[in-house]
Order: structure tokens, then C-alpha cells, then sequence
């Protein structure tokens, strides 16, 4: 997995709240399981005209324009901002693969369904839970100002705007340190890959009889 220290990145706007994961990444892209390859149908059914399918060319699709992530200005986003209850729905982790593969980080909102948030974490993605009031006024400077940045810092937990306001936010310390070294579950689990080994070893020593069956 990516490790997460420091995002400097353009923002792109999600504003509308209760989005829920098939909105995310529709049903139909479920199928496939190899957690890449699922940019191209993020946001599928607002980001074209018509409806996507598996392994479609989306380079031919007609595109709604009205759509932010559609819009030049919005173009390389890596930060996107989010209203309440973000990711909200079943608990699909293609969600976090399909924004993980279109290229955002960070997903900032005030507030996110609860398997989702634990989902972004186990995939790279930085969930940062900030008050409405203070999202309020982020989503006010991003529609103000064209190719709008803000600065993520995981190690300081904080949120700098271009004018450098600075917002605190708060991330449980074993999340924390696991996006910060870009450890998912496996991830984890081969840290200790010598004392396993060690006693699957001493194991076989001890009860032959066990792995008999084993090839």
C-alpha cells in the first residue's frame, strides 16, 4: 500500500451530501476483484451520459459536462472535497479502489459512513473529518478560486489553505502510524513474517504428524 505523509493537492468538489457507494462505483463494475482498474467508472453514472459497463472503452463515452471532475479546472484533483455522511450504502471497498485509482488521496467531509472510513485506511486514502462550518467555507474558497490547493499533513494532522489557515484534525494513532508507512493488513502481518516462519518450523518439529497431508 502507498504510504500517506504530506498531500499538496488540487481539490475537486462533491457537493451534495449522503453519497453512498454505488454512486461511487456502480454495481455492475463489482465483478472484478483486483482493486485496480476502476478510475475510468468512478462516479460513473454522474460523470457520463449514458450507463457504463464492465471493460467498456470509457474513452468513447460521452461525458456530462456539468460534472466537476469532467471540467478542466478540476483535472488532476487528488483531494476531494465531501459533504455528510460520505460513503454511505453497502460496505463495496471498491469505493476506496475506484477513487485510489482515479488519483485521490484524501477524501475531506463532516462526516463518513463508518465501513467506508475504516475501508479508506486499509487502501491509502486519507478519510479527514472536519466541521460543516469549516467545510462550508473550503467548498466558498474552492468555487472562488480556480486551481484551489490545500496542503495535508498526516504527521501534524492538520489542513493548511492557500491563505494558511490551518485545521486541526484528529486520526486514531495505529491508522495513523499504518498510512504513514504504507501498511495495509498484509502489510502488517509480513512485519512478523520471521517469528511465523520460525514457528511454522518449529511446529513441524514438534507435531510431524500435522503435515503428513502437506505437499
Amino acid at each position: 500500500m502507498k504510504s500517506f505523509t504530506v498531500e499538496r493537492g488540487l481539490v475537486a468538489p462533491m457537493d451534495r451530501a449522503n453519497v453512498d457507494t454505488d454512486l461511487i462505483i456502480p454495481k455492475q463494475f463489482l465483478k472484478s476483484i483486483k482493486r485496480s482498474g476502476f478510475g475510468p467508472n468512478l462516479f460513473d453514472e454522474l460523470r457520463y451520459l449514458d450507463e457504463g459497463q464492465p471493460g467498456e472503452d470509457c474513452s468513447r463515452r460521452p461525458l456530462n459536462p456539468d460534472f466537476p471532475l469532467n471540467q478542466a479546472r478540476y483535472r488532476g484533483a487528488s483531494i476531494l472535497l465531501a459533504r455528510e455522511n460520505f460513503g454511505c450504502g453497502s460496505s463495496r471497498e471498491h469505493a476506496p479502489w475506484a477513487l485510489e485509482d482515479y488519483g485521490f488521496r484524501c477524501v475531506i467531509a463532516p462526516s463518513f459512513a463508518d465501513i467506508f472510513y475504516n475501508n479508506c485506511f486499509k487502501n491509502g486514502i486519507l478519510p479527514i473529518v472536519l466541521e460543516a462550518g469549516v467545510v462550508d467555507a473550503l467548498f466558498r474558497q474552492l468555487y472562488a478560486s480556480e486551481g484551489y490547493e490545500l496542503t495535508v499533513d498526516l504527521q501534524g494532522q492538520q489542513v493548511t489553505t492557500p491563505a494558511g489557515e490551518v485545521h486541526r484534525f484528529e486520526v486514531d494513532e495505529f491508522r495513523r502510524h499504518c498510512l504513514l508507512n504504507g501498511l495495509d493488513d498484509i502489510g502488517l502481518t509480513l512485519q512478523d513474517a520471521a517469528a511465523i516462519q520460525a514457528y511454522e518450523q518449529g511446529l513441524r518439529q514438534r507435531s510431524p504428524w500435522l503435515f503428513d497431508v502437506i505437499k
